[in-house]
C-alpha cells in the first residue's frame, strides 16, 4: 500500500470521516475503520474512487472473489479507451463492479430477504451519484442518505425484480410520491420486502393444487379472488349471474363458480392464443340496468357472447381497475410473443417480465402510498401499448431477446468466451446493462417517454380549453368558425353575383385555370402559402407561443335553460336524420321503380352523366360544368334557373319514400322475461 493511501485511510478513520458525511445512519462506518486497519487495504482501495465508493466497491469485490485491484485491471481490459477517460472512470468503473456483482447475487435463491444484499443494491445507488474522490462533499450532512432518479434507473433495473427498464421512472415515482423526489431507504426496503412475500405467494399458489387436471404444470398463478364470501365475483353471461372465484394465470383466466360447499369445474378463458380477445370495463347493474362500473368484459371469437366478470365494492372501482390491468398485462404480453414469434429462453423471459409487473403492483399495494396507484403505468406490456412509440419499444425488446438468443448459441460453442461481460461494438455489456451508457431498449423507452411529455402537455392545453355549458361552446366554436364563415359568405357573394364585376372576373380566371389543367397546381400553391405563414409566424411570434381565441362569453343560463337548449339540441339532430333518412328511402324507391316516371328520367340522367365522362375529356367536361353552375345566378340567366330549380324540388317532392317495417327482435323479448 502506498504512503498517500495508508494515510488517506488513517485521516478517515481518526477523523470519523464516514460519520461527518452520512450521519449516524451510515451503513459504511466500520467498514471504512476495517480497512483501515487491514494490510491487505491497499490492494482494495482505488484512489480515483470517494471513500465510500471504495466501501462498496470492497463489498463488490468480497461477492466476486477478487480484490478491487483486480477488478480495475479487468475493467481497463475489457472497457474502450472512451469508458476509461480520468472525468469518466470512476463511475463507470464503479457501475462494471456493481453489475457484475448483481448479475452474480441474483442468481441466489432468496436473495431478496437477505438484509445484506437489500443494503448493498441502495448503497450502490446511493455511491452512483458521488463516485469519485473530488465528488464526496456533495452528499448531505443533516439528513439521511437518499436516491434520485438517475441513479435508481442506473441500478436498480440490474436486478430485474426490483424494476424494469420500461417502467422504471413510474416506479420510482410511486415510491418517492410522499418524500420529495428522493427515495428514501425505510421506503426502499419496505418494497423489497413486500416484493418478497409477492414471490412466496405466488409460488406457494402455484405449487398448490388449485385447477389440478385443468392447469398446466407450467403456468404460474398469479392472483386469486373471490376466496372471500362477502367479496366474490360475479360472472355475467347474458341474463345469468353466478358468484364464484377468479384466478389468473400466466396463460389464462379461470373462473370456479360457487357451489354449496365446493367449486363447480373450471371455465377456462385463454389469454395465450390469438382469439381476436377484447377485454375492456363494462358497466353492470340489477335488471340489465348499466349503472355500476365494477366489471370488466372478456370477448373473444372463441365465445357466442361476451362473458363480464364483476367485482363489487362499496366505493370505487380500485378492485375492477386491478383485475383489468393483470388481465390485459397477460394478454398484450402474449400478443407480442405471437407477433414477434418469440420462442424458446426468450418466450419465458417475456413472460417473466409481465410476471414480475404484476409482483410489482401487490408489493406496492402494501406500502399504503399516498399517491392513487394507475395500474396500467406500472406494468410494461400495458404501458409500451399505451405510449407513443410502444410499439417501437416492444420491437427493440424483440431484437435484443434475439440478440442474447445468438450470445447464448455462440457462448455454448465458445468457451473460451467471458461468463461475466462482454464487448458488443462500442459497449461493455455486463449481463443485460451496459457500462457508461444505455442499451437499445433504455434508448427506446427515453425517446418514447420524451414523444409522451408532448402528449401530456398537448392534453392539459385541451383540458385548459375546455368549456362548460351548451351555449359556451356553441360561442367558442363560432368564433373558430368565423374565417370559415366569411370565406364561404364572399363565396356565395361570388356566386350569386352580388357584384358583376367581380363574379366575371373570378369565372374567367377559374375557368381558364380548369381549362389549362392549372388546378393540381392552384391547390400546391395554397398549401405553399399555408406552410410559409406558419414559417413567418414562427419566426416573427416567438415570445408568443400561442395566438389566444378571444370569445365574447354569452349571458348564464340557468338549469332550466340549460336542459330547454340541450331538448332542442335533440330535437334539431331527430329532424336531421328523419331528414337524411327520407333521402336515402326516395333514392331507394328510385332504384327500386317505386315510382317509373321519375325512376326512367333519374335512369336517362345516369346514362348521359356516364356517357359525357366516358367521352368528354376531364378539363373539357369541368369546365363546362363550373361555367354552367356558377352563371346561374347572372344576370341574364337568374329568371330561367329559378324555374329549373322550381321544377327539380317539384319533382322530388312527387317521389314517394320506400315503405319501412320495424320488427322486434325475439331474442330480447326473451332476455327481457
Amino acid at each position: 500500500m502506498s504512503s498517500k493511501t495508508r494515510n488517506m485511510l488513517e485521516g478517515l478513520v481518526k477523523d470519523t470521516s464516514f460519520k461527518w458525511l452520512l450521519g449516524k445512519q451510515s451503513s459504511f462506518d466500520e467498514e471504512i475503520e476495517e480497512m483501515g486497519r487491514s494490510p491487505s487495504a491497499g490492494t482494495n482501495w482505488i484512489p480515483e474512487l470517494s471513500p465510500i465508493a471504495n466501501v462498496v466497491v470492497r463489498r463488490c469485490s468480497k461477492i466476486l472473489g477478487v480484490s478491487a485491484n483486480e477488478l480495475r485491471d479487468s475493467f481497463k481490459q475489457e472497457a474502450f479507451e472512451s469508458l476509461k477517460q480520468p472525468s469518466l472512470f470512476a463511475r463507470n468503473f464503479l457501475e462494471y463492479c456493481c453489475f457484475r456483482a448483481l448479475s452474480l447475487s441474483v442468481g441466489v435463491t432468496g436473495h431478496l430477504a437477505d438484509k445484506k444484499f437489500r443494503r448493498l443494491t441502495f448503497d450502490m445507488m446511493v455511491v452512483w451519484e458521488v463516485p469519485a474522490v473530488a465528488s464526496q462533499a456533495l452528499l448531505s450532512v443533516e439528513e439521511d442518505a437518499t436516491v434520485s432518479l438517475e441513479a435508481f434507473s442506473r441500478i436498480a433495473p440490474a436486478v430485474p425484480i426490483i424494476a424494469d427498464v420500461i417502467i422504471c421512472e413510474n416506479l420510482f415515482k410511486m415510491l418517492t410520491s410522499a418524500t420529495g423526489g428522493r427515495l428514501q431507504f425505510s421506503v426502499y426496503d419496505k418494497y423489497l420486502y413486500g416484493l418478497e412475500r409477492a414471490i412466496k405467494k405466488m409460488r406457494t399458489q402455484s405449487e398448490s393444487s388449485l385447477l389440478s387436471g385443468v392447469r398446466s404444470k407450467r403456468e404460474k398463478i398469479l392472483e386469486i379472488d373471490g376466496t372471500v364470501t362477502t367479496q366474490p365475483v360475479l360472472e355475467h353471461i347474458g341474463i345469468s349471474t353466478w358468484p364464484g372465484r377468479l384466478i389468473l394465470t400466466d396463460h389464462s383466466l379461470y373462473f370456479e363458480a360457487l357451489k354449496v360447499v365446493s367449486y363447480d369445474t373450471p371455465k377456462r378463458y385463454d389469454l395465450s392464443e390469438d382469439l381476436k380477445q377484447i377485454i375492456k370495463p363494462e358497466l353492470t347493474g340489477p335488471w340489465g340496468t348499466r349503472l355500476f362500473d365494477k366489471a370488466v368484459s372478456y370477448k373473444s371469437i372463441s365465445l357466442s357472447e361476451p362473458v363480464v366478470m364483476e367485482f363489487p365494492e362499496l366505493k370505487g372501482h380500485t378492485r375492477r381497475d386491478y383485475w383489468l390491468t393483470i388481465i390485459q398485462e397477460v394478454l398484450y404480453v402474449h400478443r407480442y410473443i405471437n407477433k414477434y414469434k418469440i420462442t424458446g429462453l426468450a418466450r419465458d423471459e417475456a413472460l417473466s417480465k409481465a410476471v414480475l409487473g404484476v409482483i410489482r403492483v401487490q408489493a406496492l399495494q402494501e406500502l399504503s402510498l399516498t399517491n392513487a396507484m394507475r395500474y396500467e403505468n406500472l406494468l410494461p406490456f400495458n404501458l409500451c401499448d399505451q405510449l407513443p412509440g410502444g410499439d417501437l419499444i416492444l420491437e427493440t425488446l424483440a431484437e435484443m431477446s434475439t440478440s442474447r438468443e445468438l450470445h447464448r448459441s455462440n457462448k455454448s460453442k465458445d468457451t473460451g468466451s467471458s461468463p461475466r461481460s462482454r464487448r458488443d461494438t462500442n459497449n461493455l455489456v455486463v449481463g443485460e446493462v451496459v457500462v457508461g451508457d444505455v442499451n437499445p431498449l433504455e434508448r427506446a423507452v427515453k425517446e418514447s417517454r420524451k414523444n409522451y411529455e408532448k402528449v401530456v402537455l398537448a392534453q392539459e392545453t385541451i383540458n385548459g380549453v375546455k368549456m362548460e355549458g351548451i351555449d359556451t361552446n356553441i360561442a367558442v366554436m363560432k368564433e373558430l368558425m368565423l374565417p370559415i364563415m366569411e370565406t364561404g359568405n364572399w363565396i356565395l357573394s361570388v356566386l350569386y353575383w352580388d357584384d358583376p364585376m367581380k363574379s366575371s372576373v373570378f369565372c374567367l380566371v377559374s375557368t381558364f385555370i380548369i381549362w389549362r389543367g392549372w388546378l393540381v397546381y392552384v391547390f400546391a400553391l395554397a398549401s405553399l402559402f399555408s406552410a410559409i405563414f406558419m414559417v413567418l409566424t414562427r419566426c416573427f411570434s416567438r415570445e408568443k407561443l400561442m395566438i389566444e381565441l378571444k370569445v365574447t362569453a354569452p349571458p348564464p343560463m340557468n338549469t332550466m335553460e340549460q336542459l330547454l337548449a340541450v331538448q332542442n339540441g335533440i330535437s334539431e339532430l331527430e329532424q336531421n336524420i328523419q331528414d337524411a333518412n327520407i333521402v336515402l328511402l326516395k333514392f331507394r324507391a328510385l332504384l327500386f321503380s317505386l315510382f317509373p316516371q321519375a325512376s326512367q328520367k333519374f335512369a336517362l340522367a345516369i346514362v348521359v352523366a356516364a356517357t359525357m365522362m366516358a367521352f368528354v375529356p376531364g378539363r373539357y367536361l369541368l369546365s363546362v360544368v363550373f361555367v354552367e353552375l356558377f352563371t346561374r345566378y347572372s344576370p341574364p340567366r337568374r329568371a330561367s334557373t329559378e324555374r329549373l330549380i322550381r321544377r327539380l324540388r317539384e319533382w322530388w317532392f312527387s317521389i314517394p319514400a320506400a315503405p319501412v317495417v320495424l320488427q322486434h327482435d325475439k331474442n330480447n323479448k326473451k332476455k327481457k322475461n
